[in-house]
């Protein structure tokens, strides 16, 4: 059909002399209809909808154009067909424009056409094909008329539209359908629906009456799709009124005490996830309705026994869905156990209790309850849910005798039974084949308790030996062998915490730490430094070994000499020189508490490590470090610039001075628990700042900072009480005025004088390396003299052996001084006697060096007589041999 075709049927329709013929009319809109059959084009979409609109006006009145507009909506559902390619983004807006004309029609109010428009909307998701292939034409992308419909904003339509289909609940049904369909997989037509309250509308009506029993099915799957795709924040903020609240609660309840099908209990779940949803926003009524306490109610069945007439009659059958509702209902207490005025309802519940019921140490499962899995999900997941429920209620705590429940339920796990964890859940993950997600949870618990602080619970665990057992699993756990994962040092770490937290500030339960406890301390700071930053936790488990040495060892005299015997001061310096700065401060706290035991100083001077570093050397860089990550304006040597501001750091110094009130510590104060120089200054004051192993003149010029720490703190902080007053425009009286100046004067001028004397260290130590340089090239001049005169001797040796002139020579020069050095004058009754050299049996001469030869020794050995002298005469013996040579 060609346009002008179109445009002649709408002059017909429009034409007011031809308003009285409606058979034209209706034959010309029937021809129109058989023409489309296998779809509309793209660019007649525009004279097709005002068509729709002016039969829109004729079915008022005459009802037969109602088939047509049927006849053309549902000609909609078809592939809109295009000529060229570039046809889909030429009459894009087009057809967004016609898809929102389908939208605006559900305000025609016939049945027919309603339910014709939701189930074009509906085809888009399902398009079908046409009968037959236009020649010339393609139809459009099956994907096209979906991204047409979310720029549309027909969503937001159809919701608007619900207002209007009151009494038609057939009609209803399809445009809940309808948006079901737009809002699956559609970011976009989520936030349309939102827009038009549509989470609200939808809920409050989902009780309606509907004799298909597919209304509440759409409605809750719509919501679904509202919390999945679009902003769950306000989905929750839409439900958050009395009547979204009360029709969640007739649903819910109407499903879990009636239904009895598969799809029953399966809309009962999905509606309970909605449910918890809700709760999650504080400002849901959900307490004020009275839903809060049933399904309080709900989630201790069948575990305590009442009268309520609502679970009178309630019964488990025990099967999957009911066993994803159980752990449901174990959520449901996580949120409600972040209201603080739901704790009464928890009380009057009993929940504690109905908890401690699963987390006894797994038995076999009885035919008509939970299976082995469940069993061990559901124990895992009641220790979760404990751990955020017990704290709330701690007297029902110690009425269950929760302590010595967990403690038996640990000792279960320590055992060997035979017993093999599925790890099935999110609770059990890693814990497959052991008792490990049990161990770990219930450690968990035991460490939130713990870290309650109360007394009278701690007491409770003490007194039934929780130390020594945690202890045992401890040094049974690093006596193994085997490599640790991410749950046995979670595990450990746990442990750790609440060793910690119950033996800080007690001496009695210090002493029950014991020598099995500094032994397994002083085991996990051997640990190997490279694995703190593999990502399993190490890095956690050692910061939780400090801490335990620490709240368990520091202060009891006797802990402290065993930890001493076991070298753990050589083990946290260790640490201290190989761990990451964010740990550094911790551990030098605990040294620093180690340090008021005097036996402990010598452990520290003792120390070495690597290449020979010591301790004060280790304190030293650990200063430089700190000073250079803060900012601390020093010279290249590390001496004081700004004699004003020795210790100010960057950030001190870009900060506006700011008044407080005399209870809240000003930054100068704060910079001291902040970084570890305060610690350093301790650490020095305790060993002492002269004849320090080890020190560098940098070292001591370092040294000389630090021993004036105090000192440049107190000015530090008067300088910023004045600072402070000159802010709030305080004028001090004279004789206060007086010692501030006088105050900022003497610390400027100590820090001059260590200026002075920093720079007297370097000079002195330059002038001593000059003179270490100047006796080092007398040395070198030395040597070299000495090898040249070896090299002149080797020279003049050779000659004598190679040259008999000069062989002669030397042995005439030779007798020259032999001729000198007798005596010249005889005296007439001496003994004259003739010279004879005596030698030994044997003389070995050694000849040409092996570093002017380069090959082997040669040797020439001499066998000379062995003689005697008896009276001045020689007389030859028996073993006389003749003069040889070898």
């Amino acid at each position: 059909m060609k346009p002008v075709e179109l445009s002649q049927v709408i002059k017909l329709i429009e034409d007011p002399f031809a308003s009285t013929l409606k058979e034209r009319h209706l034959f010309v809109l029937k021809k129109v209809v058989k023409r489309y059959q296998n779809g509309f084009l793209l660019k007649d979409l525009v004279q097709i909808f005002k068509i729709l609109n002016l039969c829109a006006e004729k079915a008022k009145d005459h009802p037969e154009y109602t088939q047509i507009m049927c006849g053309l909506f549902k000609l909609c559902s078809l592939p809109f067909l295009k000529e060229k390619s570039t046809d889909e983004t030429n009459y894009a807006q087009i057809v967004k424009e016609s898809i929102s004309q389908m939208g605006y029609m559900m305000r025609v109010p016939i049945v027919e056409v309603r339910l014709q428009i939701c189930a074009s909307i509906i085809s888009f998701y399902n398009p079908k094909m046409p009968k037959d292939h236009v020649e010339g034409f393609q139809p459009t992308s099956p994907a096209y008329k979906v991204q047409m419909a979310e720029k549309s904003g027909v969503a937001e339509t159809l919701v608007l539209s619900m207002a209007l289909l009151e009494g038609q609940p057939e009609v209803r049904l399809q445009v809940l359908r309808a948006l079901q369909m737009l809002s699956h997989s559609s970011e976009m037509n989520c936030s349309l629906i939102l827009k038009a309250g549509g989470a609200s509308k939808i809920c409050s009506q989902m009780n309606g009456h509907d004799p298909s029993g597919q209304l509440l099915f759409r409605s809750s799957e719509i919501l679904w799709n509202l919390l999945e795709n679009g902003c769950k924040e306000e989905v929750t903020s839409q439900l958050s009124n009395l009547d979204c609240i009360m029709a969640l609660k007739d649903a819910f309840l109407n499903q879990l005490l009636k239904g009895f099908r598969q799809y029953d209990l399966q809309l009962r779940n999905d509606l309970l996830v909605i449910i918890t949803v809700v709760a999650e926003n504080p400002k849901a009524p959900i307490i004020e309705s009275g839903f809060a306490k049933q399904l309080i109610l709900f989630a201790t069945f069948p575990e305590i026994k009442t009268h309520n007439p609502l679970v009178r009659n309630l019964k488990l059958s025990f099967n999957n869905e009911d066993f994803e509702m159980k752990k449901l209902f174990f959520n449901v207490l996580l949120v409600h156990a972040k209201i603080k005025t739901v704790v009464q309802l928890f009380n009057e519940c009993k929940v504690l209790l109905a908890l401690f019921h699963h987390i006894k140490p797994s038995e076999k499962a009885a035919a008509l309850e939970w299976t082995a899995v469940q069993q061990e999900e559901l124990q895992l997941q009641a220790l979760a849910t404990l751990a955020a429920v017990a704290p709330l209620l701690l007297d029902d705590y110690m009425t269950c005798q929760g302590s010595t429940r967990l403690l038996l339920l640990l000792e279960w796990c320590v055992s060997e039974d035979g017993y093999f964890g599925h790890g099935n859940s999110f609770h059990g993950s890693g814990g497959k084949g052991s008792k490990k997600a049990q161990m770990r949870y219930c450690l968990r618990l035991l460490r939130t308790m713990t870290s309650l602080g109360d007394e009278m619970a701690n007491q409770d665990l003490c007194d039934q030996g929780v130390i020594s057992q945690l202890v045992g699993i401890l040094k049974n756990m690093a006596d193994a062998t085997e490599e640790d994962d991410a749950l046995i040092i979670e595990i450990k770490t746990d442990m750790l915490l609440i060793l910690s937290t119950l033996c800080e500030n007690d001496m009695h339960r210090k002493e029950l730490f014991g020598s099995d406890g500094v032994e397994m301390t002083t085991q996990l700071l051997k640990m190997d430094p490279t694995k703190f930053h593999c990502g399993l936790g190490h890095n956690k488990l050692i910061l939780s070994t400090v801490d335990c040495i620490w709240s368990c060892i520091v202060g009891c005299y006797t802990t402290e000499d065993l930890f001493l015997t076991k070298e753990g001061i050589f083990l946290l310096l260790d640490l201290l020189h190989s761990s990451p700065r964010n740990m550094q401060n911790v551990i030098l706290g605990t040294l620093l508490e180690f340090c008021d035991n005097p036996k402990s100083i010598s452990h520290i001077n003792t120390w070495r490590g690597d290449k020979d570093l010591t301790a004060p050397v280790l304190l030293v860089r650990l200063w430089r470090t700190e000073e250079s990550e803060l900012g601390v304006r020093r010279d290249e040597h590390g001496r004081v610039v700004d004699a004003k501001k020795p210790l100010l750091c960057y950030y001190q110094e870009e900060e506006q001075v700011v008044p407080l009130s005399a209870n809240r510590p000003s930054a100068a104060v704060m910079e001291v628990s902040e970084n570890m120089r305060a610690k350093i200054y301790s650490m020095f004051c305790k060993l002492g700042f002269e004849d320090l192993p080890g020190l560098t003149t940098g070292d001591y010029v370092t040294l000389a900072i630090i021993s004036r720490y105090l000192d440049f703190k107190v000015g530090e902080v008067w300088n910023e009480i004045s600072r402070e007053l000159e802010v709030e425009r305080v004028r001090p009286v004279t004789p206060d005025k007086v010692a501030l100046e006088t105050i900022a004067k003497s610390s400027e001028d100590m820090a001059k004088t260590v200026a002075a004397l920093q720079t007297s260290m370097l000079e002195h130590q330059q002038q001593q390396d000059l003179l270490d340089e100047q006796q080092m090239y007398a040395e070198i001049r030395s040597n070299h003299k000495q090898q040249d005169l070896d090299v002149k001797s080797w020279e003049d040796f050779v000659a004598k052996t190679s040259n008999h002139a000069v062989l002669k020579v030397a042995k005439q020069l030779q007798e020259k001084f032999i001729e000198s050095s007798k005596l010249k004058i005889k005296h007439q009754d001496a003994i004259f006697h003739p010279t004879q050299n005596f030698c030994g049996r044997l003389v070995t001469v050694d000849s040409t060096p092996t570093h002017l030869t380069g090959g082997p020794l040669a040797k020439t050995d001499l066998a000379l007589e062995r003689a005697s002298i008896r009276g001045g005469a020689l007389q030859k013996t028996k073993a006389a041999k003749e003069l040889s040579y070898r």
